[in-house]
């Protein structure tokens, strides 16, 4: 009996070439970082045998002899592609090599940094997860009560949270919860005690973030068919919570697992603060003094729990799912209406206001005799540590900050929702390869290749903005082609570009838009480490990153001077979070 006359589709032998592609693309892609990684030197101009003298004895001439002894002695590359293959084929067999600066092994320092790391980055996600649920939870009750999502007071809590610097939470947490009150360690890593304040300072922002993200799922959940079924038959509240929480937590999983990747190297500040010995800080240190070996460790570290996290959040997905994954069991909301807000309005207009006036004074008057001087009729944000107008540097930094963090959403918009989108299945790849790495470790890679500057760092904050972004537009898009109307309208001969427009984009722009929104302040926090460590704007630059850097030390003299930036990115985060799209 022939396939046709049974009506089945004749059986594809081997395996299916899409299961194939994924694990081709993330293994060109850890490739590809390692020829990066291994290219640092060449980069920079710089030979990597003076580089490594300098890092040694800086005060040391660069003598032909001393650079041949530590060529001889290390066996330096030739060039970057010998040496990256070299590294490749001893890290296949366990042998990461060894430290360019101090001539040990590397695989114990990175295996130690990446216990410390995952321990840290775990319990943050933690926090993070567990303050987005709170965030939400008054939402959730809401919801189960009237059958509609809303709730102004947890849009502006989550974006505050998400608005706040983790590694200025850090420098408080440090100066008032540990100095003054005694009431945790100030440093290092010895117990659970050391992971309190470090995991507070990374959790509670990307708790922030979380909610909007879990807010929006909500939202969407509250619109599909199978919640008004139930209302009607009227299941209890609690069944109908525990329910809504799942499919919201469905949608919010994979973000979560991005997080703890993302953490896992993003909390080079934190880590510094506390003197955490992990993952993300031995990475910048080894960059920094350009020690190849154990910086492509470092990365190698990163990538592989970057693709297992993406994984992870895949499975967890399709786990809450369940066969409403696969059977078209859906039925995902597409009706869209805008949201008339005032909030954001009132806000957005006094946020121009101060604005436009700060950009009519002169934000480059030094003042030494107005040091640090309080908020005055002259001076109505105070002045900084030179004298200068807060309100005049406020002013003419939001260009810079804001502007810069609106480009970079926009581009990951862009591309996170294309990638998203027309990615036929949720695999692991190369956003989860480059997602592991932080924008600070790619700032530095990009200055070493053009040096430091406010256009590289955008270009290197831009590199890895858009993989939420596309994470997020990865998983809707799976729940809308696993709906019963998706279905149908393939089986009755809907073409690609058809379903694009007519299912696909109306149900995923409107949520990752949304999610973009969000991430401006987080993307202009990013641009800010970049400058806090030199590799962006200059550190008497207006910029609000480099503002707040500058400012840390006088967190407890003169409070306002970490205020006043601080206070413009949380403004700009609850405006970002409070414009936006609803579905109902």
């Amino acid at each position: 009996m022939t396939a046709s006359a049974t009506g089945r589709a004749p059986r594809r032998l081997g395996p299916h070439p899409g299961r194939l592609r994924a694990p081709f693309v993330a293994f060109a892609s850890c490739t590809g970082l390692a020829f990066l990684v291994g290219a640092l030197p060449w980069l920079s101009g710089d030979d990597p045998a003076q580089t490594v003298l300098r890092a040694r004895a800086a005060e040391r001439g660069a003598d032909p002899e001393a650079l041949q002894s530590i060529r001889e002695e290390l066996d330096l590359p030739a060039d970057p592609v010998s040496g990256t293959l070299s590294w490749l084929g001893g890290a296949v067999r366990g042998d990461l090599g060894v430290s360019w600066v101090s001539g040990a092994p590397i695989a114990p320092d990175i295996a130690s940094a990446l216990g410390v790391s995952a321990s840290l980055a775990s319990f943050a996600a933690a926090v993070a997860l567990a303050t987005g649920i709170l965030v939400l939870l008054p939402v959730l009750l809401r919801a189960v009560r009237t059958g509609r999502a809303g709730g102004r007071g947890a849009d502006v809590t989550g974006a505050l949270l998400a608005s706040v610097p983790d590694f200025l939470l850090a420098s408080v947490f440090l100066a008032v919860v540990a100095v003054r009150w005694d009431m945790a360690p100030t440093s290092g890593w010895e117990g659970p005690a050391h992971a309190v304040l470090p995991a507070l300072a990374l959790g509670l922002p990307a708790g922030g973030l979380l909610s909007r993200v879990l807010a929006g799922a909500l939202a969407a959940a509250l619109a599909e068919s199978w919640v008004r079924t139930w209302r009607a038959i009227g299941f209890a509240p609690a069944t109908m919570a525990v329910a809504l929480l799942q499919r919201t937590l469905a949608v919010a999983l994979p973000q979560v697992m991005l997080v703890f990747a993302g953490l896992l190297g993003a909390s080079v500040m934190v880590e510094t603060v506390f003197a955490v010995p992990g993952l993300g800080h031995t990475a910048l240190v080894a960059t920094l003094a350009q020690d190849l070996p154990k910086v492509q460790g470092a990365v190698a570290a990163l990538v592989l729990v970057g693709l297992l996290a993406g994984g992870a959040g895949i499975a967890a997905h399709r786990a809450l799912m369940g066969p409403a994954l696969a059977a078209s069991g859906l039925t995902p909301a597409v009706a869209i209406t805008p949201a008339a807000r005032r909030l954001p309005l009132v806000i957005g207009g006094a946020l121009l206001l101060a604005i436009a006036v700060g950009l009519a004074r002169d934000p480059e008057a030094i003042t030494l005799a107005a040091r640090l001087e309080a908020p005055s009729a002259a001076h109505p944000l105070g002045t900084d540590s030179l004298g200068r107008d807060l309100l005049a540097r406020f002013g003419h930094g939001a260009l810079l900050s804001a502007g810069a963090g609106v480009a970079v959403s926009l581009t990951a918009l862009v591309v996170g929702a294309v990638l998203g989108v027309l990615g036929k299945r949720a695999q692991a790849g190369a956003a989860d390869v480059l997602n592991a790495l932080p924008p600070v470790l790619v700032g530095v890679l990009v200055a070493a290749a053009v040096g430091p500057s406010p256009a590289g760092a955008v270009a290197a904050v831009a590199l890895v903005a858009w993989i939420p972004i596309a994470v997020h537009a990865r998983t809707l898009a799976a729940e809308v082609r696993a709906s019963g109307y998706h279905q149908a309208a393939i089986a009755g001969g809907a073409g690609r570009a058809w379903l694009l427009r007519r299912h696909l984009l109306p149900s995923v722009l409107p949520a990752v838009s949304r999610h973009a929104l969000m991430r401006i302040p987080h993307n202009t926090l990013a641009l800010a480490g970049l400058s806090f460590l030199g590799l962006g704007a200059p550190h008497d630059s207006p910029e609000w990153g480099a503002m707040l850097a500058e400012s840390i030390r006088y967190v407890e003299r003169a409070p306002w001077t970490v205020a006043v930036p601080a206070l413009g990115l949380a403004l700009l985060g609850v405006v970002a979070s409070l414009v936006r799209t609803e579905r109902r």
